[in-house]
């Protein structure tokens, strides 16, 4: 097997090389070989020789906590946008639109950041501030007056979250080895799976309960008790920096880290607000985000020569880590808009109430979470070729979503949904977790964080994208059809569908270039 593609095993059994040592023997030079990359152990994950940590699987259920409830606000907000409007002094349309828009910009700032402080300051303190911090901005969100004081706390929301989701991935890279960590990050996918989905049943519940004029409040206040537990248990359970790791110096990279923050928000602007800013003027951003993702490049592969970079572009010669960014990035503009449409179909066009469209979601839910689980545990047996599995199936159940819709489009619309989401969620379930696992299978643990940030800001960029694209064919459909939604949602979803069909594509393309080349990917 080639040094580009051998088993990822090997990083974590290499010699032992001290870090800040090992970085600048393998950037000193441009022409260093990628297989340097992995020439760092798993120290931290083994601090008594080949010994796995003893707390490791309730450090998991810790980081599943905290990424859990940001994953949650995600989603739950959307069937909340109603109460939030009826409810709130000031929550203008634009200021609606900026509750979720907000979110997403700040979000997607700081995930390779704060991946990368993660990575040489310590996971632990960076988790624990961002669950901090988000809980603080939850109860903000909670109290807040007016429209204006909201949108700033999602903003905070957004930032926190950030920093703390790749931390989540580091930590599970870096307490597991082997099937163990296939299994961590197939837990890790069902909570990205039921988190995103279940999101507005939970947010149906609580405004039911609490009324549509403050129930909204609810569905930030429900963050707190458990940002507190999170806090609590991860002092306790959570694995801290070791001597030898406090006692280095860290470069950070501040320009680096400006030009890609300013590169991910440019990007993500224009399609977070396509719907706001009418015109094409907005595409422009796109056009300024392209070149400064130009010179971020050139200066990391300036900076990298002598100093840490924020971001090791040598990852991305590993076909593992390059196609799985890719793939997250396509599949997730498929998956993120399908409950964004179906939600305003069934509520704006059907009268359902918020807690019934979130129940509609339940079966996708419930598919998602065993199909995450057992494809983490199966994932080392087939490699990318589960996820040409998932892709097939969801693509077979946003198809069946489709048809019925187009065919059956009453009342019962939610009875009807239950198959066709329970196997597009099985499918899903497939799809993310192996991915995950596969993309950060031959990445240096002590770059565990930066890589993860680097899989968020794609899923994040695909969904902006995703949403903008199925939203802009689904509202121009309403509007030319005089709101018939049996035409504008299978028109929108088929939008969906062409992406899903996109991370298909790349996933049978890596496969078959794994058996011709004998590289394929495993764990």
């Amino acid at each position: 097997m080639t040094a580009e593609h051998r088993s990822p095993a090997e990083p974590d059994a290499a010699p032992s090389v001290a870090h800040h040592d090992a970085h600048h023997v393998a950037t000193h030079a441009d022409d260093a070989p990628v297989s340097d990359l992995a020439a760092t152990p798993d120290r931290a994950a083994r601090p008594n020789g080949d010994q796995p940590d003893p707390n490791r699987w309730k450090a998991l259920v810790i980081c599943l906590l905290g990424g859990g409830i940001v994953l949650l606000d995600v989603s739950i907000v959307n069937v909340a946008l109603q109460s939030i409007s009826t409810g709130l002094p000031g929550a203008s349309a634009e200021a609606v639109q900026w509750i979720l828009s907000g979110y997403a910009l700040s979000f997607g700032l700081l995930l390779v950041p704060g991946g990368r402080l993660g990575d040489a300051t310590g996971r632990r303190r960076m988790f624990v501030i961002g669950v901090g911090l988000f809980t603080l901005a939850s109860a903000l969100c909670g109290f807040a007056p007016n429209g204006i004081v909201l949108v700033i706390a999602r903003l905070v929301q957004g930032l926190a979250g950030g920093l703390l989701t790749p931390q989540v991935t580091a930590l599970i890279q870096q307490l597991f080895r082997g099937k163990e960590r296939g299994t961590a990050f197939g837990l890790f996918g069902a909570t990205v799976g039921i988190a995103t989905a279940i999101g507005p049943l939970i947010g149906g519940l609580l405004i039911t309960a609490f009324g549509t004029e403050n129930g909204w409040r609810f569905v930030f206040f429900v963050n707190l008790p458990v940002g507190l537990v999170t806090i609590l248990l991860a002092f306790r359970y959570l694995p801290g920096s070791t001597g030898e790791e406090r006692g280095k110096k860290h470069d950070f990279d501040p320009v680096g880290i400006v030009l890609l923050g300013a590169a991910v928000v440019a990007l993500l602007l224009p399609f977070v607000q396509s719907e706001q800013w009418k015109g094409t003027a907005k595409w422009w951003l796109v056009v300024v985000a392209v070149v400064l993702g130009v010179l971020f490049a050139l200066w990391e592969r300036r900076y990298q020569r002598t100093k840490e970079p924020v971001v090791d572009l040598r990852l991305f010669r590993r076909r593992s880590f390059s196609l799985g960014v890719g793939l997250a990035t396509v599949y997730f503009a498929g998956f993120t808009p399908l409950f964004f449409v179906l939600t305003l179909a069934l509520q704006s066009g059907l009268h359902y109430s918020a807690l019934l469209a979130g129940l509609t979601s339940v079966p996708f839910a419930i598919g998602s979470g065993i199909a995450s689980t057992v494809g983490g545990r199966i994932v080392h047996r087939f490699g990318r070729q589960l996820i040409v599995i998932g892709t097939i199936l969801v693509l077979l159940g946003l198809g069946a979503v489709i048809w019925v819709v187009a065919n059956h489009y009453e009342p019962d619309l939610g009875w009807w949904l239950v198959l066709p989401l329970l196997v597009a969620g099985i499918g899903s379930g497939l799809t993310i977790s192996p991915n995950q696992t596969l993309t950060l299978s031959e990445v240096p643990v002590e770059q565990g964080g930066s890589a993860g940030g680097l899989i968020q800001v794609g899923a994040r960029v695909g969904s902006a994208i995703g949403i903008a694209a199925v939203g802009s064919v689904f509202y121009s459909s309403l509007a030319s059809s005089d709101g018939d939604y049996t035409k504008g949602l299978p028109l929108g979803l088929g939008v969906s569908l062409g992406f899903v069909a996109a991370a298909l594509v790349a996933g049978i393309v890596d496969v078959v270039v794994g058996k011709v080349r004998g590289t394929e990917a495993t764990v």
